[in-house]
């Protein structure tokens, strides 16, 4: 589903991304993990079209995100709360995504119920704006709207970092469920290193800007990770 090839990215005279070859293939789902400053946002940002690279390219279902819109069509996003739109209320927001998506008031309406327990009735109803709501609520608004739209490609920058425990673990629970349902393919970046290799089929580990390891997870990839990230 995307191939990267030779993409490179500097700030200042610096390489903050450096990738010679990536495939990552339809229905994976990736974790990447690395400390900050390791080039995980700006990969991403990179996969979007967000900023342009300097140098190489990345593919989705071979077309060339800079060069064309195509991928946009199935592809969904959220990297933090400049996602959002955020003087519309929760509703209003689910509202104006689905009727860019081709979905009905009704069609999102029924949607949202399978997000009750994830939104812990602190989201829909709440009479406020989305700015007003917490960093923890705001985020699962970006997610929920993102699954709104059925993707192909499902791109989270760190989405557990502002949810409480339970909101997590019903978050894992949701893209388990989005993924086996729908395929999709997930790329989430995490610091948290347990939810991480709980729910990917594939780990890829940054530092400086470039893909030190590629992990296929089993029983030993959090001992692998963990035992690196003691150095």
């Amino acid at each position: 589903m995307i191939k990267v090839d030779s993409l490179e990215k500097s700030y200042a005279g610096k390489k903050v991304v450096e990738i010679p070859a990536l495939e990552i293939k339809t229905g994976e789902m990736i974790g990447l993990v690395g400390n900050n400053g390791a080039g995980k946002t700006t990969f991403f940002r990179l996969l979007l079209d967000l900023i342009r690279a300097d140098k190489g390219n990345i593919q989705s279902n071979d077309n060339d995100v800079s060069k064309s819109e195509l991928w946009k069509r199935y592809t969904a996003a959220y990297l933090d709360e400049g996602f959002l739109i955020d003087y519309l209320t929760p509703e209003e927001y689910f509202y104006f995504t689905g009727k860019l998506n081709n979905k009905s008031k009704a069609d999102v309406d029924d949607f949202l119920k399978s997000f009750d327990t994830f939104f812990d009735g602190s989201v829909l109803k709440s009479g406020k704006y989305i700015r007003e709501l917490s960093k923890g609520n705001q985020f699962k608004v970006g997610i929920a709207a993102c699954l709104l739209q059925r993707p192909e490609l499902l791109i989270l920058d760190e989405p557990f970092a502002n949810l409480d425990p339970s909101s997590q673990m019903r978050l894992l629970k949701l893209l388990r469920e989005m993924q086996s349902q729908h395929r999709m393919t997930i790329l989430i970046s995490s610091h948290d290193l347990n939810h991480v290799t709980d729910i990917s089929t594939r780990i890829l580990l940054m530092e400086k800007g470039r893909i030190i390891r590629d992990l296929h997870t089993t029983e030993d990839t959090l001992k692998e990770l963990e035992e690196y990230f003691k150095i």
